[in-house]
Protein backbone atom coordinates (compact mmCIF):
# COMPACT_ATOMS: atom_id res chain seq x y z
CA UNK A 1 0.00 0.00 0.00
CA UNK A 2 1.16 3.12 -0.73
CA UNK A 3 -0.12 6.70 -0.09
CA UNK A 4 -0.57 9.57 2.35
CA UNK A 5 -3.09 9.04 5.38
CA UNK A 6 -4.08 11.50 7.09
CA UNK A 7 -5.66 10.68 10.90
CA UNK A 8 -7.51 12.33 14.02
CA UNK A 9 -5.01 11.07 16.95
CA UNK A 10 -6.39 10.31 20.08
CA UNK A 11 -5.00 11.04 23.85
CA UNK A 12 -2.69 8.78 25.42
CA UNK A 13 -1.45 7.49 22.10
CA UNK A 14 2.13 8.31 21.29
CA UNK A 15 2.40 8.95 17.54
CA UNK A 16 4.93 5.77 17.46
CA UNK A 17 1.35 4.00 18.84
CA UNK A 18 -0.09 5.35 16.12
CA UNK A 19 2.17 4.01 13.52
CA UNK A 20 2.28 0.76 14.89
CA UNK A 21 -1.77 0.24 14.59
CA UNK A 22 -1.13 1.21 10.57
CA UNK A 23 1.68 -1.15 10.46
CA UNK A 24 -0.69 -3.83 11.71
CA UNK A 25 -4.23 -2.85 10.12
CA UNK A 26 -2.23 -2.10 6.43
CA UNK A 27 0.49 -4.87 6.74
CA UNK A 28 2.38 -2.54 5.39
CA UNK A 29 5.92 -2.05 7.51
CA UNK A 30 7.39 1.27 5.40
CA UNK A 31 5.12 3.93 8.06
CA UNK A 32 6.19 7.39 9.26
CA UNK A 33 4.34 10.39 10.60
CA UNK A 34 4.72 14.01 9.56
CA UNK A 35 5.79 16.01 12.86
CA UNK A 36 5.28 14.48 16.57
CA UNK A 37 2.26 14.90 18.57
CA UNK A 38 2.90 14.01 22.17
CA UNK A 39 0.79 11.82 23.85
CA UNK A 40 -1.28 14.22 25.56
CA UNK A 41 -2.48 15.99 22.43
CA UNK A 42 -4.84 14.76 19.69
CA UNK A 43 -5.67 15.82 16.07
CA UNK A 44 -4.72 15.97 12.64
CA UNK A 45 -1.67 13.31 12.24
CA UNK A 46 -0.59 13.00 8.06
CA UNK A 47 1.08 9.48 8.09
CA UNK A 48 2.84 8.12 4.75
CA UNK A 49 2.90 4.34 3.44
CA UNK A 50 5.16 2.47 1.29
CA UNK A 51 6.80 4.10 -1.33
CA UNK A 52 4.98 7.60 -0.03
CA UNK A 53 7.90 7.68 2.98
CA UNK A 54 10.26 9.10 0.24
CA UNK A 55 8.17 12.26 0.03
CA UNK A 56 8.71 13.21 3.67
CA UNK A 57 11.33 15.93 2.96
CA UNK A 58 9.08 17.88 0.82
CA UNK A 59 6.03 17.38 3.26
CA UNK A 60 8.05 17.73 7.01
CA UNK A 61 8.22 20.94 7.07
CA UNK A 62 4.90 22.12 6.51
CA UNK A 63 3.24 25.03 9.25
CA UNK A 64 0.61 23.33 11.89
CA UNK A 65 -2.62 24.94 13.41
CA UNK A 66 -3.52 24.40 17.50
CA UNK A 67 -5.96 24.98 19.69
CA UNK A 68 -5.99 24.33 23.37
CA UNK A 69 -5.59 25.76 26.81
CA UNK A 70 -3.00 27.20 29.04
CA UNK A 71 -2.98 26.76 32.72
CA UNK A 72 -1.12 29.63 34.57
CA UNK A 73 -0.15 28.68 38.36
CA UNK A 74 2.68 26.56 37.95
CA UNK A 75 4.63 25.11 35.86
CA UNK A 76 6.09 21.45 35.05
CA UNK A 77 8.99 19.47 34.35
CA UNK A 78 7.53 18.73 30.73
CA UNK A 79 5.81 21.92 30.53
CA UNK A 80 2.40 19.71 29.46
CA UNK A 81 -0.57 18.66 32.09
CA UNK A 82 1.30 15.19 31.96
CA UNK A 83 4.39 16.33 34.50
CA UNK A 84 5.41 16.79 37.85
CA UNK A 85 4.49 20.35 39.60
CA UNK A 86 7.83 22.22 39.47
CA UNK A 87 8.03 25.17 41.78
CA UNK A 88 5.19 26.84 44.00
CA UNK A 89 1.94 26.88 42.94
CA UNK A 90 0.53 30.50 42.93
CA UNK A 91 -3.16 31.83 43.27
CA UNK A 92 -3.55 33.59 39.60
CA UNK A 93 -6.14 36.91 38.66
CA UNK A 94 -6.35 36.79 35.17
CA UNK A 95 -7.37 39.39 32.27
CA UNK A 96 -7.83 38.81 28.80
CA UNK A 97 -5.91 42.24 27.94
CA UNK A 98 -2.78 41.04 30.19
CA UNK A 99 -2.82 37.70 28.47
CA UNK A 100 -3.28 38.59 25.08
CA UNK A 101 -0.76 41.78 25.53
CA UNK A 102 1.64 38.58 27.30
CA UNK A 103 0.88 36.53 24.28
CA UNK A 104 1.14 39.38 21.08
CA UNK A 105 5.21 39.33 22.26
CA UNK A 106 5.70 35.81 20.79
CA UNK A 107 4.14 36.56 17.29
CA UNK A 108 7.20 36.02 14.55
CA UNK A 109 10.40 34.17 13.96
CA UNK A 110 12.19 34.38 17.54
CA UNK A 111 14.65 31.40 18.88
CA UNK A 112 13.11 28.97 20.86
CA UNK A 113 14.73 26.99 23.27
CA UNK A 114 13.24 23.20 23.04
CA UNK A 115 11.90 21.53 26.34
CA UNK A 116 14.20 19.19 28.13
CA UNK A 117 11.50 16.54 27.34
CA UNK A 118 11.21 16.70 23.66
CA UNK A 119 11.84 14.26 21.13
CA UNK A 120 15.23 16.27 19.94
CA UNK A 121 18.27 14.29 19.41
CA UNK A 122 21.49 14.95 21.23
CA UNK A 123 24.13 12.79 20.29
CA UNK A 124 21.42 10.21 18.38
CA UNK A 125 19.34 9.98 22.12
CA UNK A 126 16.44 11.75 22.22
CA UNK A 127 16.25 14.29 25.03
CA UNK A 128 13.11 13.06 26.71
CA UNK A 129 15.12 10.17 27.30
CA UNK A 130 18.61 11.88 28.93
CA UNK A 131 15.56 14.03 31.21
CA UNK A 132 13.46 10.53 32.74
CA UNK A 133 17.18 9.68 33.72
CA UNK A 134 17.96 12.64 35.67
CA UNK A 135 20.11 14.48 33.17
CA UNK A 136 20.15 17.71 31.98
CA UNK A 137 19.80 17.82 27.87
CA UNK A 138 22.26 20.57 26.31
CA UNK A 139 19.81 21.45 23.83
CA UNK A 140 19.70 24.42 21.58
CA UNK A 141 17.79 27.05 20.26
CA UNK A 142 15.58 26.74 17.05
CA UNK A 143 14.44 29.25 14.86
CA UNK A 144 10.39 28.73 14.22
CA UNK A 145 8.06 31.13 13.40
CA UNK A 146 4.78 31.98 14.84
CA UNK A 147 2.36 33.15 12.44
CA UNK A 148 -0.78 34.01 14.52
CA UNK A 149 -1.12 33.23 18.07
CA UNK A 150 -4.63 34.36 19.68
CA UNK A 151 -6.32 34.29 23.25
CA UNK A 152 -10.28 33.38 22.73
CA UNK A 153 -10.91 33.59 26.11
CA UNK A 154 -9.79 33.48 29.90
CA UNK A 155 -11.62 31.29 32.90
CA UNK A 156 -10.23 31.35 35.89
CA UNK A 157 -6.92 30.24 35.90
CA UNK A 158 -7.35 29.30 31.97
CA UNK A 159 -7.01 30.68 28.68
CA UNK A 160 -8.09 29.17 25.93
CA UNK A 161 -5.73 30.00 22.75
CA UNK A 162 -5.81 28.91 19.08
CA UNK A 163 -2.01 29.22 17.04
CA UNK A 164 -0.24 28.92 13.85
CA UNK A 165 3.78 27.70 14.23
CA UNK A 166 6.16 26.83 11.72
CA UNK A 167 7.69 22.94 11.80
CA UNK A 168 9.57 22.41 15.06
CA UNK A 169 8.22 25.00 17.05
CA UNK A 170 6.42 23.41 20.27
CA UNK A 171 3.37 25.34 22.08
CA UNK A 172 4.39 24.06 25.74
CA UNK A 173 7.21 26.37 25.39
CA UNK A 174 5.50 29.07 24.49
CA UNK A 175 2.76 28.20 27.45
CA UNK A 176 6.13 27.67 29.67
CA UNK A 177 7.76 31.08 28.46
CA UNK A 178 4.57 32.63 29.20
CA UNK A 179 4.20 31.81 33.04
CA UNK A 180 8.17 32.47 33.48
CA UNK A 181 7.34 35.99 31.98
CA UNK A 182 3.99 36.33 33.92
CA UNK A 183 5.94 35.07 36.72
CA UNK A 184 3.03 32.80 38.33
CA UNK A 185 4.20 29.57 36.30
CA UNK A 186 2.03 28.03 33.50
CA UNK A 187 2.07 24.96 31.64
CA UNK A 188 0.39 23.49 28.40
CA UNK A 189 -3.29 22.01 30.01
CA UNK A 190 -4.35 20.45 26.56
CA UNK A 191 -3.58 20.58 22.50
CA UNK A 192 -5.79 19.72 19.37
CA UNK A 193 -3.87 20.09 16.18
CA UNK A 194 -6.34 21.16 13.85
CA UNK A 195 -4.06 21.65 10.58
CA UNK A 196 -0.71 20.19 9.32
CA UNK A 197 0.06 21.81 6.09
CA UNK A 198 -3.04 21.58 4.02
CA UNK A 199 -4.43 18.71 5.94
CA UNK A 200 -6.98 19.10 8.54
CA UNK A 201 -9.21 17.65 10.86
CA UNK A 202 -12.47 16.97 7.85
CA UNK A 203 -10.01 14.88 6.21
CA UNK A 204 -9.15 13.19 8.75
CA UNK A 205 -10.19 9.44 10.05
CA UNK A 206 -10.13 8.18 13.45
CA UNK A 207 -7.85 5.16 13.81
CA UNK A 208 -10.77 2.52 14.86
CA UNK A 209 -12.34 3.79 10.96
CA UNK A 210 -8.71 3.58 9.70
CA UNK A 211 -8.80 -0.46 10.84
CA UNK A 212 -12.02 -1.02 9.65
CA UNK A 213 -11.38 0.33 6.39
CA UNK A 214 -7.81 -1.85 5.97
CA UNK A 215 -9.91 -4.79 6.53
CA UNK A 216 -12.38 -4.13 3.98
CA UNK A 217 -9.42 -2.94 1.47
CA UNK A 218 -11.25 0.52 1.34
CA UNK A 219 -8.37 2.56 3.00
CA UNK A 220 -6.69 3.59 -0.14
CA UNK A 221 -9.93 5.17 -1.35
CA UNK A 222 -10.24 7.18 1.65
CA UNK A 223 -6.57 8.49 1.19
CA UNK A 224 -6.29 11.98 -0.74
CA UNK A 225 -5.62 11.42 -4.12
CA UNK A 226 -1.88 11.44 -5.67
CA UNK A 227 -2.24 14.33 -7.42
CA UNK A 228 -3.59 16.67 -4.71
CA UNK A 229 -0.05 15.72 -3.03
CA UNK A 230 2.24 18.51 -3.19
CA UNK A 231 0.20 21.56 -4.96
CA UNK A 232 3.22 23.57 -5.20
CA UNK A 233 4.88 21.34 -8.11
CA UNK A 234 2.95 20.48 -11.88
CA UNK A 235 1.85 17.60 -12.38
CA UNK A 236 2.97 16.04 -15.94
CA UNK A 237 1.70 12.44 -17.13
CA UNK A 238 4.39 10.33 -18.60
CA UNK A 239 4.31 7.86 -21.72
CA UNK A 240 5.96 4.27 -21.14
CA UNK A 241 8.93 4.80 -22.87
CA UNK A 242 9.52 7.98 -20.43
CA UNK A 243 8.88 6.20 -17.17
CA UNK A 244 11.41 3.41 -18.28
CA UNK A 245 13.83 5.77 -18.30
CA UNK A 246 12.95 7.64 -14.86
CA UNK A 247 12.91 4.35 -13.26
CA UNK A 248 16.34 3.58 -14.93
CA UNK A 249 17.42 7.24 -13.10
CA UNK A 250 17.98 8.67 -16.78
CA UNK A 251 17.06 12.51 -17.32
CA UNK A 252 13.86 13.02 -19.78
CA UNK A 253 12.92 15.61 -21.75
CA UNK A 254 9.91 17.18 -20.46
CA UNK A 255 8.68 20.27 -22.43
CA UNK A 256 6.07 22.00 -21.25
CA UNK A 257 7.74 22.44 -18.09
CA UNK A 258 10.80 24.88 -18.67
CA UNK A 259 10.04 27.36 -15.85
CA UNK A 260 9.49 24.88 -13.13
CA UNK A 261 12.22 23.87 -10.67
CA UNK A 262 10.24 20.41 -9.71
CA UNK A 263 7.77 18.37 -11.44
CA UNK A 264 5.54 15.13 -10.03
CA UNK A 265 5.76 12.61 -12.70
CA UNK A 266 2.81 10.23 -12.97
CA UNK A 267 2.16 7.18 -15.44
CA UNK A 268 -1.79 7.16 -15.41
CA UNK A 269 -3.80 9.27 -12.97
CA UNK A 270 -2.77 7.55 -9.81
CA UNK A 271 0.55 6.46 -10.00
CA UNK A 272 3.29 8.61 -8.59
CA UNK A 273 6.34 7.41 -10.45
CA UNK A 274 8.98 10.06 -9.39
CA UNK A 275 9.43 13.76 -8.15
CA UNK A 276 12.11 15.25 -10.88
CA UNK A 277 14.06 18.19 -10.67
CA UNK A 278 14.92 21.02 -13.84
CA UNK A 279 18.86 20.34 -14.69
CA UNK A 280 18.35 22.88 -17.60
CA UNK A 281 16.12 24.04 -19.82
CA UNK A 282 13.30 21.43 -20.41
CA UNK A 283 15.74 18.53 -19.18
CA UNK A 284 14.76 17.05 -15.96
CA UNK A 285 16.51 14.76 -13.66
CA UNK A 286 14.94 12.29 -11.28
CA UNK A 287 15.54 13.10 -7.47
CA UNK A 288 12.97 11.04 -5.76
CA UNK A 289 11.66 7.71 -7.54
CA UNK A 290 8.57 5.53 -5.85
CA UNK A 291 8.04 3.06 -8.25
Amino acid sequence: MNGLLILDKPGGMTSHDVVARVRRATGEQSVGHLGTLDPMATGVLPLLIGKYTRLAQFLGTSEKAYAGTIRFGFATDTYDAEGQTVGEVRAVALTLDDVRAEAAKYMGEMAQMPPPYSAKKIEGKPAYKLARAGKTPELKPVKIAIEAFAIESVEGDTARFTMRISAGGYVRAVAHAMGQAMGCGAHLASLRRTAAGGFTLDQALTVEQMETLAAEGKLEERMPHPRTLLPEMPAVTADEGTVGQIRNGMQVNLPEYSSAALVKIFEGQRELVAVGRRVAGTLFQPFVVLA
